[in-house]
């Protein structure tokens, strides 16, 4: 049985940590296959030793500090990413506050620093461009030089490639604003998520014959506004359903300044309904979101993309 918090946000809450700690470090942001190489390498050390394993990651992201006004724009909360990195195995995942304090410790210092803070750190995992310390200055071969001094192993992973090129969270945002969501997917390893309790509407989905599941969806790097092809279900230990969805602001029939949704029409009949949690999978992009002349244009069009969803889900549809 574990003996310490699953995520903690002080380095004193780890200071009784009994086993060696191997603990990677990074943003992490989305947990992607780039991600899982560096983070599974020490799960995976942990697992053979009898230790620990623990990622380091940072909230809130640098950017926040070294550029407020043009922030990096993340693609998951941190308790998303918390909930991930477990799943893919991390026992202990440490919330680093990233404050001036923080990053004005020296690239030469840093290791020590962290070796002091945590008494049973044994080794370190970092993607082979990570950079830290007082002005990015530290590299690959500062940590392994602080290392050799303080009997710590230090792993770099390669970059993993897609298509011939590096994956990473900036490359994967790209491809999220633009409607790439199968680029998404295969770059992230698993599909797009949206995760909430679905609130009640207008109604007027159901007016027109298109009931929906309205999800509350307003990430820091929003997708495309369009249409998707998604499935969704209530819980872990329930079916996916395929279904048709329109994430955005409803331009032919909202109010100025409305906050994006997510609203799901189910191909087939579901139990769902408003107060229920929902668990949706984004899989396709079918079309942009657009304004149109009529609510019956908007009714003709959402009729044409549940035929264009119902063929991509096959009969099972």
């Amino acid at each position: 049985m574990m003996q310490f918090p699953a995520h903690v946000e002080r380095f004193e809450e780890l200071a009784g940590l009994t086993g060696q700690l191997h603990l990677a470090i990074g943003v992490f942001d989305g947990v992607h296959l780039g991600h899982k190489a560096v983070i599974e390498s020490a799960v995976f050390s942990a697992q053979r030793s009898g230790g620990v394993s623990g990622v380091l990651t940072f909230d809130p992201h640098p950017s926040r500090l070294f550029r407020p006004d043009a922030p990096t724009l993340l693609m998951m909360p941190i308790e998303a990413k918390t909930s991930m990195l477990h799943a893919v195995g991390v026992d202990v995942v440490i919330r680093k506050h990233f404050d001036r304090a923080f990053a004005s410790i020296s690239a030469e210092d840093f290791l020590g620093n962290l070796k002091a803070a945590l008494p049973a750190l044994k080794s370190i995992y970092v993607g082979e461009n990570f950079r830290f310390g007082k002005r990015r200055g530290g590299s690959i071969a500062t940590l392994i030089e602080s290392g050799n001094e303080l009997g710590l192993g230090v792993f770099s992973v390669e970059r993993i490639k897609h298509n011939g090129e590096p994956i990473s969270s900036t490359r994967i945002r790209q491809d999220l604003v633009s409607g790439q969501i199968e680029s998404v997917n295969d770059l992230f390893g698993y599909n797009y998520p949206s995760n909430g309790q679905v609130v009640g509407g207008a109604r007027l989905g159901r007016q027109i014959g298109f009931p929906t599941l309205n999800l509350p969806w307003d990430p820091e790097c929003r997708p495309c506004f369009g249409v998707y092809h998604v499935r969704f279900r209530g819980a872990a230990d329930q079916p996916w359903a395929f279904a048709v969805a329109n994430y955005g602001v409803k331009p032919t029939v909202a109010e100025a300044d409305q906050l994006p949704a997510l609203e799901v029409h189910a191909l087939r009949d579901t139990t769902l309904d408003c107060g229920d949690s929902i668990e949706v999978e984004w899989l396709r992009f079918i079309r942009p979101e657009q304004k149109f002349a009529s609510v019956d244009a908007l009714k003709a069009q959402i009729a044409k993309d549940c035929e264009i969803a119902r063929g991509f889900s096959g009969a099972s549809a």
